[in-house]
Formats: structure tokens, sequence, C-alpha cells
């Protein structure tokens, strides 16, 4: 398999705060994934890029925050996220660079 350059459109970035790694220690790892990404996609992204093999995707949708900058409202971007869940054996380390 082949990273094909649509696969680095759908997956942006791991997200690594306390409630990931939580998380990883189920087998579970957390991604910042493309608005338009759907399951199939993101499974289909992780398994080309990583070489794991997928047991399950769920994915949640963070609505942006409203902030004030100098003193003008403002809204941050909303953020998709995936919790990609690993079969046995199989790992991610975040922390390395891909």
């Amino acid at each position: 398999m082949s990273a094909e350059p649509k696969h680095y459109d759908t997956i942006r970035k791991p997200i690594i705060t306390e409630k990931a790694t939580m998380a990883s220690e189920n087998g579970a790892v957390v991604f910042e994934v493309a608005m338009e990404a759907n399951k199939p996609a993101i499974k289909e992204a992780i398994e080309a890029l990583f070489g794991v093999k997928v047991k399950a995707v769920n994915t949640t949708i963070t609505k942006g925050k409203h902030k004030r900058f100098r003193g003008r409202l403002g809204t941050r971007k909303d953020v998709k996220k995936a919790y990609v869940t690993l079969e046995e054996g199989n790992t991610i380390d975040v922390s390395t660079g891909l």
C-alpha cells in the first residue's frame, strides 16, 4: 500500500492531550481529521499511512469556542477528532514524526 496525498489531507495531526493519553492505554489513538472525512476514509488512511490494522473508528466534532481578541469577538474553528481503536498487537507511536 502506498500513501496517497488524499490520506495526508484526511489525517491532519495526532492529538496529544491527557484524555488522548488515557485512550492510548486502551489501544486507541486520537487524530484531528478533515471535517468532510468519513469513518471508512479515516480507516483507509490510517491503515495506509501507518501500516496497522484498524478495529474501529469513532468520531466527534468539537464546536469552536467564542473568544475575544483585542475587544473583538471571534470564533475558533470547529475540529473533528477520530478515536481510532487498533487491533491487538498494533501500535502507533505519535511522538515520532511521520
